[in-house]
């Protein structure tokens, strides 16, 4: 297994991203390729121990601002690290890359490159949240900031085949998350969601709130970008925000810390439930390719997992199962498109009345 790794990527490049990939393959066994200026990576590389480890360097002769526009650098920057990364996906020279670089340009190029799997319109950034059951996958998280609704329909079935067969979830819950549990409540969008979703044959529970993301109410949660991503903020904030408060109440505690001692194993096994490191990347759900993206502060051991969940996506060969899963519901995407989801948005009564009365015939 090859993983290309676009070494220049992220705010702590290339020395984080390297000393992430150097424990991953001393770790996890699998081949890195580190894509990115050969001479300033190699530089990096010689700072760790690779002795019987399987790394090697890609040139490219350019990289990706994290500030800069993801339109213009897939145009202009041919020979970026992750445009190159992401042909060696193509080539197959690689079965996945990861990045901690742009995250527009990282869509954009896996797009442009890769194109959408038949039946995808629009990828989605998938992610994992702990809770108190376990864990949760909750997408789109970002990649998508305007969605219609048969882009929240295609979410829902690649969220529920992810869980499936990458979390090992029998038959995963998914849930749309709204701002009350009862159909009626949502915007025009959510509700065409909910409509379309319920007569789907996905195990769907309808709607979900705010607070039953963590409270283990669903395996799948569905969402557009825009809600996706300021929820996912929030949650790292919180956690962030929880772990200072309960250090600085430890070190408050003067003779009593001989009490946090013994509970402290079960502080440790908290903070790695939450803590975002040990989920390491999310995919890009909906390409025809392998392609995880980071958070751009990636700490080391976040960048080292990210790395493993490529791994996972390849051996469980994640994109050729959505493929095979969007064949499967081609008739309620087909109708959706029929109807015309704008129509629905702009209220063409219409259009409403017809895919009502599809969604009633494939219920009965």
């Amino acid at each position: 297994m090859k993983i290309a790794v676009d070494a220049m990527g992220g705010d702590f490049a290339p020395e984080r991203v390297v000393e992430g990939a150097v424990l991953a393959a001393r770790n996890f066994g699998m081949e890195i390729i580190l894509v990115g200026d050969e001479a300033k990576v190699g530089e990096e590389l010689k700072r760790h121990d690779t002795s019987g480890l399987r790394i090697t360097i890609q040139q490219a002769s350019e990289m990706v601002r994290m500030d800069e526009s993801p339109v213009e650098a897939l145009r202009k920057k041919k020979d970026s690290s992750i445009r190159v990364a992401v042909n060696l996906v193509k080539e197959n020279a690689a079965d996945a890359m990861l990045s901690a670089g742009n995250t527009g340009a990282v869509m954009a190029t896996a797009q442009f490159v890769l194109r959408t799997i038949p039946g995808v319109d629009r990828p989605a950034i998938a992610t994992v949240l702990p809770n108190i059951k376990g864990i949760s996958l909750i997408l789109d998280v970002g990649a998508n900031v305007d969605s219609r609704p048969h882009n929240l329909v295609q979410f829902g079935i690649m969220g529920e085949l992810y869980a499936r067969h990458v979390l090992g979830k029998k038959r995963p819950t998914v849930g749309l998350l709204s701002i009350g549990a009862e159909d009626v409540k949502g915007n025009e969008l959510t509700r065409e969601v909910l409509r379309v979703m319920k007569s789907s044959p996905l195990n769907f529970i309808g709607n979900i709130e705010g607070r039953d993301v963590y409270n283990g109410a669903v395996d799948v949660i569905v969402c557009d970008g825009f809600v996706g991503n300021i929820a996912l903020k929030i949650s790292e904030g919180v956690a962030s925000v929880m772990t200072q408060v309960l250090r600085q109440e430890i070190e408050s505690l003067g003779w009593r810390k001989i009490g946090y001692r013994l509970l402290s194993p079960a502080f440790q096994r908290f903070r790695k439930r939450f803590d975002y490191s040990e989920y390491g990347g999310a995919p890009l759900l909906g390409v025809n390719g392998n392609v995880i993206i980071s958070h751009g502060g990636s700490s080391v051991k976040a960048l080292m997992n990210g790395i493993r969940i490529a791994a996972e996506c390849v051996q469980h060969s994640i994109q050729k199962k959505i493929a095979a899963g969007m064949l499967e519901h081609e008739g309620v995407m087909r109708d959706m498109k029929e109807a015309g989801s704008l129509a629905f948005q702009q209220g063409d009564e219409k259009a409403k009345g017809m895919m009502s009365a599809r969604c009633e015939k494939r219920e009965e």
